[in-house]
């Protein structure tokens, strides 16, 4: 069973024959959970830039290794496994830089290969982690998305002392959050949501903004003295909210940005030189799965309560329209796959099941 878009708007759940390894390198992995990321619903709304069609979604994974080719060396039958949802050429500018996360030739699982939407993969052992054993599914299908966050942090350089403005407490935001705490940063979290803002200062969030009820621009003021943030995350990924970023943010400031959208901003030359800004761009991630996971593995990472609704993967329409009509009360919304419990249940980690 898988669940493929077969063109914007248009989602069947398919049967396909059962993966086999093919290459001495690969792991035929039984997949467990996977979490929908608004990636997913941009590609199911025609949204996406860059995804093609008809394609089996999905990229945050997390799994069993059932099956291993002769040359994998790092896994076994047993293990618990979470995906690097990408391919690289090796030999490009970016490959050849360290970054391969930009690749020339870069292909994502979920976007230009199929994704983690269905109930087996087989892929190369370069991009399958171990993760430790005692981690419960709906925390281990967490560590791609803090990938990202940890990627946001690094690409701004955020340092112990530093003051990080975050625009948006989606599921993106709250990662970059986590990331910034353990670095010793404090952290500004702006949202429109009062909820996701509550859920923000249970994480460690040191300051909250609700862009609809105060002028977040003065508000930052006054908490910085009047410098600004030194870093400010962009993960709203908005036209305004780039704007906004790029003028807050202190002198000698970093600001990153993390959206696809198409759609221009209107920023100042002036904004930029006058304070010598860095603006980045931050992609998926550079070699932040081991270090993710070993934030997961040693507890630093508290994700026991991100994800907040489950739905069986053969009720995908259901579940992107309950995202879409309850954007409140959603943080993480993850598909069963290989789980299997009763259906109106409560499992044992306190997570309700939408049914």
């Amino acid at each position: 069973m898988a669940v493929q878009i077969v063109s914007p708007g248009r989602v069947d759940v398919i049967e396909k024959a059962m993966p086999r390894i093919q290459n001495e390198d690969e792991v035929l992995i039984k997949v467990q959970m996977v979490g929908v990321c608004g990636s997913d619903m941009h590609i199911y709304h025609g949204q996406s830039p860059v995804a093609t069609y008809p394609r089996i979604i999905g990229h945050e994974m997390v799994g069993e290794v059932v099956e291993i080719g002769p040359n994998v060396n790092q896994l076994v039958p047993g293990d618990k496994v979470v995906m690097e949802p990408i391919q690289w050429c090796g030999a490009c500018y970016a490959c050849q830089s360290g970054r391969r996360n930009v690749c020339v030739h870069l292909q994502v699982y979920g976007v230009h290969r199929d994704g983690a939407y269905q109930e087996y993969m087989v892929l190369p052992e370069r991009i399958v982690h171990k993760v430790d054993r005692r981690l419960a599914w709906h925390e281990a299908v967490l560590v791609e998305p803090f990938t990202i966050g940890a990627q946001a942090n690094w690409r701004g350089e955020v340092r112990a002392g530093d003051t990080v403005f975050i625009l948006g407490a989606g599921p993106i935001g709250l990662c970059a959050l986590q990331v910034a705490k353990m670095t010793g940063a404090t952290c500004i979290v702006s949202d429109l949501s009062d909820a996701k803002l509550a859920y923000a200062c249970s994480l460690g969030a040191d300051h909250l903004l609700n862009p609809g009820k105060v002028d977040v621009e003065a508000e930052i003021q006054e908490i910085t003295d009047g410098l600004g943030p030194n870093v400010t995350i962009d993960a709203a990924c908005t036209v305004h909210t780039f704007e906004q970023a790029v003028r807050v943010t202190s002198v000698a400031g970093r600001v990153v940005v993390l959206g696809l959208t198409a759609a221009p901003s209107q920023i100042a030359q002036l904004d930029i030189t006058k304070k010598e800004l860095t603006v980045v761009g931050s992609r998926l991630q550079t070699d932040k799965f081991p270090t993710v996971i070993e934030w997961f593995n040693t507890g630093r990472i508290k994700a026991d309560t991100f994800a907040t609704h489950r739905f069986p993967i053969e009720e995908i329409e259901r579940a992107f329209a309950f995202i879409e009509s309850h954007p409140n009360e959603i943080r993480k919304v993850l598909l069963e796959i290989g789980c299997s419990m009763r259906k109106g249940s409560v499992d044992g980690h306190g997570i309700p099941l939408t049914r």
